[in-house]
């Protein structure tokens, strides 16, 4: 693991000595000769250990491990000794410090004592990140809520591209923050573009980046979205919408983890993961010409499929007091009640705008826009006949697939419809036998 290490000491040959061999291993250092400047630099940048010589004029050691523990915050300490000075170390170790060196010190044994305490800082944030619930939620205990959980933990530690589709509105973007908060890239940039609302002529020098001079109005060298990923996630919204010529340019540089500014002969180094989330099914699409086999196939190192709201059976009443509860208490206003008549009505709604409306709905259930009876049966997404009719077309839907136990075919003959006619309307409202 590497990381931004603080090395103190007032012997400037052997602090030279110190950083150099630090960059060396591969993390970054900046070299202090006095505790007084490490100090004063922590308010511009965040050290994931700080290396520290014990005896210095001035404040020592001992000085700089009360000071940063009165500042607060999750600074290791390592500190360097001199030959027969363990009890001094000992001490420190007492005081806060998180381990010690004793000069002279192998450089192998520095560089592992360095990638230890890092990796247990890493620990330690992880730990107050999840106990702080910065997670993002997946909240329900219905089965296909608990199954698309068990993906996501499965497949977030792997440095795999993945594709996630699903209906609108049914949490692709929650599932891209969970894979990315869940993984060992957590700690970098989560950097989403959304493919669809990016103007064609924009598209190439916003993914890649530019030089100066690259076009008229390139005034300054611009990073692409592909280089502020490098190091975390980069997702990729409604991809469909990509163009196929600059389709070709992303799956070279992700096969090469490599990107080319517009205007620029040089190749960068990414380190990244791709989370690509669409409505469309991108493989049908490769089929048809109108997105690169190719591509998809690279990008598709997993795949996870998010859920029509109708599918989560009593977890939508569950998500539905979720956001209400939320709503109120941004609003400072109290959480209200859902009775057992508004819970049923609420499961029996076709959701056709799935989580997004549901949510919508609630809000305004929660900031008193809308009473309990008019939150489950009247489509939140317009007051309009057409609204009212594709939720009585979906209730009358539904119910008739109860009634024949899931048959389409027996479905389809009670309502009068050609089978092929009630699968296109059930694929349109996210309805599943």
């Amino acid at each position: 693991m590497t990381g931004l290490v603080f090395v103190v000491d007032d012997d400037a040959d052997h602090l030279a000595a110190a950083t150099d061999l630090i960059e060396a291993g591969g993390h970054d250092a900046q070299g202090f000769a006095s505790a007084a400047e490490a100090l004063a630099a922590l308010d511009t940048a965040d050290p994931g250990v700080i290396l520290t010589d014990l005896r210095m004029p001035g404040m020592d050691g001992f000085g700089l491990i009360a000071a940063l523990r009165e500042r607060g915050g999750d600074h290791p300490v390592i500190v360097m000794t001199g030959h027969g000075d363990v009890a001094q170390a000992v001490r420190a170790i007492r005081e806060g410090a998180e381990d010690f060196l004793e000069k002279p010190y192998d450089a192998d044994h520095l560089l592992h004592v360095l990638d230890r305490t890092l990796k247990a800082r890493a620990t330690r944030a992880e730990l107050a990140r999840l106990r702080a619930g910065m997670e993002p939620e997946i909240l329900g205990d219905s089965p296909g809520i608990a199954a698309l959980r068990a993906r996501i933990a499965a497949l977030a530690p792997l440095d795999v591209d993945i594709v996630v589709t699903g209906p609108t509105g049914s949490g692709k973007e929650l599932v891209a923050r969970a894979l990315h908060a869940a993984s060992p890239r957590h700690a970098g940039r989560y950097v989403a573009l959304n493919c669809a609302a990016l103007p064609e002529a924009l598209f190439e020098a916003e993914v890649f980046g530019h030089a100066a001079g690259a076009f008229p109005g390139a005034t300054a060298d611009r990073p692409g979205k592909l280089e502020l990923a490098s190091g975390g996630t980069l997702v990729l919204d409604e991809i469909e919408a990509m163009p196929l010529a600059l389709q070709a340019k992303l799956l070279r540089a992700l096969q090469e983890r490599k990107v080319e500014r517009l205007g620029e002969n040089r190749l960068r180094p990414l380190d990244l993961r791709v989370v690509v989330i669409s409505k469309a099914d991108l493989k049908a699409m490769s089929y048809e010409g109108t997105f690169r086999p190719d591509l998809f196939y690279r990008l598709a190192g997993a795949e996870i499929a998010t859920l029509p709201l109708s599918d989560m059976g009593a977890d939508i009443s569950l998500l539905f007091a979720h956001f209400a509860a939320s709503a109120a208490a941004r609003h400072g206003r109290p959480a209200p009640e859902i009775d057992f008549a508004t819970r049923r009505a609420l499961s029996r709604r076709a959701w056709p705008g799935n989580v997004r409306e549901l949510k919508a709905a609630a809000e305004r259930f929660a900031l008193g826009i809308d009473t309990a009876e008019a939150a489950a049966t009247r489509a939140i997404t317009g007051d309009t006949l057409a609204d009212r009719l594709l939720d009585f077309e979906a209730r009358e839907i539904r119910a008739a697939l109860e009634s024949c136990r899931g048959n389409t075919e027996r479905a389809a003959e009670l309502l009068g419809l050609p089978r092929r006619t009630l699968n296109d309307k059930m694929k349109r409202l996210g309805i599943t036998a």
